[in-house]
């Protein structure tokens, strides 16, 4: 047998083979309506669930400031100081008020020991003896009182130390060095958390949002196209306000991951706010020639390439699907590789 002739045969025999296998690995596919979830690109505002103000305990001036906005704080760290120059003042005129009447203390025991003495000898009166051990107990008292008042003024001065209320991230600090303030005014604020995601919708979708629908959260920054986002973080929405403000809806969403947000910042979620019907096949169905994506369809004894307009990609019970918006019917036979 000449060789030309086994070669041709030889080919023959391999495209049989590989054809044989294609039609083997060929599937098919029946388009069925499918209901995915209307989803709407809104943008959410990160904000903290709770805003703790740092707050000065007496009056003075700022003498001392050692945070500044964007600062992550323990509880109980050292914000700034505050200094009063009254309370030197008034310390140094306690200090001299206790030795004054510490004197007055040493005389009065005295002035009791020898009334004790003459009473003991009988040239004393108990009259005496009673009215130095009442001027002694005065002038106890009153020292006591004295210190007393000079722990008050020391726990001021001390109390001019601002410590962060709780563990969290500095939002704004408010003062200055040199600052004068007022007690009770606000040296810094903190957001110790948790972190959600604050959404404003229109009236329109008040009926479609509930709690418990699970959401998506884009990328960060606003630089996104408002259709289809990408997914950075799954969230769910937790609370939904019954209050309808300016005609919006507000609700709010919990998102893990989201503490190294910047508080106030925005970016785009992808909500549901309704459902409707699409035809979707799997994305392998889909070949794109010079732009136009087509599918094989399988009609009766042959095979058809349909051109489609394609939608938005999804997942249906764990399987990727790519709706089709034109170019195909309920019950066709799309033909899979």
């Amino acid at each position: 047998m000449p060789r030309s002739i086994v070669h041709v045969a030889t080919a023959i025999l391999v495209t049989a083979t590989v054809l044989a296998m294609q039609g083997a690995q060929a599937a098919e596919f029946v388009v069925k309506p499918t209901t995915i979830p209307e989803m709407k690109a809104v943008f959410g505002q990160v904000e903290s669930r709770i805003v703790v103000p740092a707050r000065a305990r007496i009056g003075g001036s700022v003498r001392e400031i050692r945070i500044t906005q964007g600062d992550e704080v323990k509880e109980g760290q050292a914000l700034a100081a505050v200094v009063d120059d009254k309370l030197a003042l008034q310390l140094n005129a306690a200090e001299a008020k206790i030795e004054a009447l510490s004197s007055q203390l040493e005389n009065a025991q005295l002035e009791l020991e020898r009334a004790q003495q003459l009473r003991a000898t009988g040239t004393g009166t108990q009259s005496r003896l009673d009215q130095a051990k009442m001027q002694f107990d005065v002038a106890t008292n009153q020292v006591a009182a004295a210190k007393a008042d000079k722990t008050v003024i020391e726990q001021s001065a001390r109390e001019g130390t601002v410590f962060a209320p709780a563990t969290g991230r500095v939002l704004t600090v408010p003062v200055t060095l040199g600052s004068v303030i007022l007690p009770g005014e606000q040296i810094a604020r903190i957001a110790p958390g948790p972190y959600y995601l604050r959404l404003s919708l229109p009236e329109r979708h008040a009926a479609e949002i509930v709690n418990g629908s699970n959401v998506l959260v884009g990328e960060r920054g606003l630089a996104q196209s408002p259709g289809q986002i990408p997914a950075a973080h799954p969230g769910r929405i937790v609370k939904v306000y019954p209050e309808i403000t300016d005609g919006r809806v507000i609700a709010d969403v919990e998102v893990a991951g989201i503490g190294d947000y910047f508080v106030n910042e925005r970016t785009l979620v992808s909500i549901p706010v309704g459902k409707r019907t699409v035809l979707a096949v799997p994305p392998e169905a889909i070949r794109t020639v010079h732009g136009v994506d087509y599918v094989r369809v399988a009609v009766p004894g042959s095979e058809l390439d349909v051109a489609v307009i394609l939608g938005e990609r999804f997942e249906d019970s764990g399987a990727k699907r790519v709706e089709i918006l034109t170019g195909l019917r309920d019950g066709d036979r799309i033909v899979l590789p």
